[in-house]
């Protein structure tokens, strides 16, 4: 028999729905958390969907909203939690990577600190109260303000057989092409993602869009295989579209600025390259060349920085490796 689905003061009933925000005040920080609540009417597995974790990835947030208006909870198995914008304060300065604040990456901080600054504090929360809720995790992203990208999944394998087996079929149904497998928890230590792993929660990090705009195709692409992989653990209806077949990766290498400057790629994403080609340049106001990159590997380069400037140590591409 299916119980009460409760976040704060927000409460669904078992074949019912509700939204709301809730009020936070993290560090002396007042702000509100957008929620949606879908509590099936039968039995089945909790499905937890966060989104807006960079405050300017927008595609996510419009996916995640739609799910939260459309999943139907009389004809659901378990319960779904989604939380559409999980950055209030940097989607509303439509901050790039950082939070206001304190100028920190929410997606390093995780499972985060209710004694460290807002951001780790915040991180602690979502951890606690959302996230730790969940028998399966989706944080859905994009490229931020200034990156492009082809989509793609990735999980961390962390030999917990059983949360590694069901983030691998997660990985497989969502629909897209590329997957990138992390060997460890600790890959980009501090996501959402390898910090549930590490909590034994199987978690997909997915990702569509960016450069600060939003479109049909990239919103479908993620809420589309959030119900792939709903369909597939039997809580949801299949949908019509199978979506791309998943092709798992060897891995990724990310190349960073070691200058400020001026940046000029010259490749583009989804375009193949050699490992030694010259794949950018950073220059100074006058044109002299501070950097050039290189690819460190063969392989697709996964993710792209559009922005002119430049900032020393700021990611400028990554490459994903067969």
């Amino acid at each position: 028999m299916s119980t009460d689905l409760t976040l704060g003061h927000l409460t669904a009933s078992p074949g019912s729905s509700t939204k709301g925000l809730l009020p936070q005040q993290i560090k002396g920080i007042s702000f509100d958390l957008p929620v949606y609540l879908i509590n099936g009417s039968e039995e089945g597995p909790t499905l937890v969907v966060t989104a807006g974790i960079h405050g300017s990835e927008y595609p996510c947030v419009e996916a995640a909203t739609r799910l939260g208006r459309e999943i139907d909870p009389s004809t659901l198995k378990g319960q779904v939690i989604i939380v559409p914008s999980a950055n209030p304060i940097a989607f509303k300065a439509r901050s790039i990577y950082i939070t206001p604040p304190d100028g920190l990456n929410l997606n390093r901080q995780f499972p985060g600190d209710p004694d460290g600054t807002f951001t780790r504090a915040w991180a602690d929360w979502l951890f606690q109260h959302v996230m730790s809720k969940a028998d399966m995790y989706i944080d859905m992203h994009g490229g931020d303000m200034i990156e492009a990208l082809i989509p793609f999944v990735a999980w961390n394998r962390t030999g917990n057989e059983k949360a590694d087996r069901i983030a691998l079929e997660m990985a497989n149904v969502y629909g897209i092409r590329a997957t990138i497998v992390k060997d460890s928890a600790g890959d980009l230590g501090g996501t959402t993602t390898a910090s549930a792993a590490r909590a034994g929660i199987p978690a997909l990090l997915t990702e569509a869009g960016g450069q600060g705009i939003w479109k049909e195709s990239e919103v479908d692409i993620l809420q589309s295989g959030v119900r792939r992989v709903m369909s597939h653990f039997k809580m949801y209806a299949a949908i019509d579209d199978p979506g791309e077949q998943s092709v798992e990766l060897g891995g990724w290498e990310w190349l960073r600025a070691s200058v400020d400057g001026l940046l000029y790629p010259t490749v583009g994403i989804g375009e193949m390259v050699e490992k030694d080609q010259l794949v950018g340049t950073i220059t100074d106001m006058f044109g002299e060349v501070l950097q050039e990159a290189y690819a460190p590997v063969s392989g697709e380069v996964l993710f792209l920085v559009t922005s002119l400037a430049m900032n020393d140590g700021d990611p400028l591409m990554s490459i994903a490796f067969a």
